[in-house]
């Protein structure tokens, strides 16, 4: 029982940091129907971001502080960026050409990074504070992964204030419903899919460096993994629903933790892709979605 419980810690620490990565996915795709491949790369920029970070500052709480807020405000001038040269001129397109522009940003993000000079390809000791173990009852927690859960639940708390009571979060809401007549009630589009990248890349930048302080190595390559498991994460929770990507990142966390306590960690990689492939076959919308009916 204490192994079971300690795994269950240990998933919902993991599934956390999807469920943050996940929330970009399904914001994005709620409002343009765009599935943003290059979401996971933005992670790993705000993961680089918080590294030199917390070299210049330090591995401490007051550190990692900053470096969190450093790897949020570069995700989010990134996004701008993204959102303005490379998404904004194909709005009209057809969707596969958004697709295509996706995962062309997602291949110039990672070799950016490993032929610029400061970064480079080789992999990089994230700094990390030291690992304390703290006991309560039968179940064992380290300090990093309260650091995670309590990090993550904060982010996820204040993103559901932002989409319910505020005025931007209405105007997504509006937008992700009906585009045309958002606009014609005189909501700026343009701005709100901003903010709405703007706001799931932050959020990518945070568990950017959540991840890597799990996961203490970062490489150019680091956002690719997370990013898909993020991405069956949001299907599994049923994309475009902010709920559903909550509960699929805690799902999918806890699965891959379980199968590598008790199965092997050869099958922690491909219990992803399988759920993927089940939640399609069986409840295409997800656990959370609606269906959506189609007129022609």
């Amino acid at each position: 029982m204490k192994i079971f419980l300690t795994q269950l810690v240990n998933g919902f620490s993991l599934g956390s940091i999807y469920a943050l990565i996940a929330l970009g996915y399904t914001m994005v795709y709620g409002i343009v129907k765009l599935i943003n491949f290059a979401h996971g790369d933005v992670m790993m920029v705000g993961a680089y971001t918080g590294y030199f970070v917390l070299v210049f500052l330090g591995a401490s709480p007051f550190g990692l502080v900053c470096a969190f807020i450093a790897a949020m405000f570069v995700c989010a001038l990134l996004s701008l960026l993204i959102e303005r040269c490379a998404y904004r001129p194909l709005r009209s397109a057809p969707r596969l050409n958004s697709l295509i522009t996706a995962i062309a940003v997602e291949l110039i993000l990672q070799n950016l990074m490993r032929v610029l000079p400061f970064v480079g390809p080789d992999p990089r000791q994230f700094p990390t504070m030291p690992v304390k173990l703290i006991n309560f009852g039968p179940i064992v927690i380290s300090n990093i992964q309260l650091i995670v859960i309590f990090s993550s639940a904060v982010l996820m708390l204040v993103l559901n204030y932002v989409i319910n009571y505020t005025r931007a979060g209405k105007a997504m809401r509006a937008v992700s419903y009906d585009m045309g007549a958002a606009s014609l009630m005189g909501i700026n589009v343009n701005r709100t899919i901003a903010v709405t990248f703007v706001i799931g890349s932050v959020l990518a930048g945070a568990g950017g460096v959540l991840y890597a302080t799990y996961y203490p190595s970062i490489d150019p390559m680091m956002g690719y993994i997370p990013g898909l498991k993020a991405f069956v994460a949001a299907v599994l929770g049923g994309i475009g629903s902010v709920p559903g990507a909550m509960a699929g990142g805690i799902l999918l966390g806890v699965a891959e933790t379980m199968v590598k306590a008790y199965l092997s960690s050869q099958y922690a990689d491909a219990i992803s892709y399988c759920i993927l492939i089940l939640i399609l076959l069986v409840k295409p919308a997800g656990l959370l979605g609606k269906k959506r009916v189609i007129k022609v």
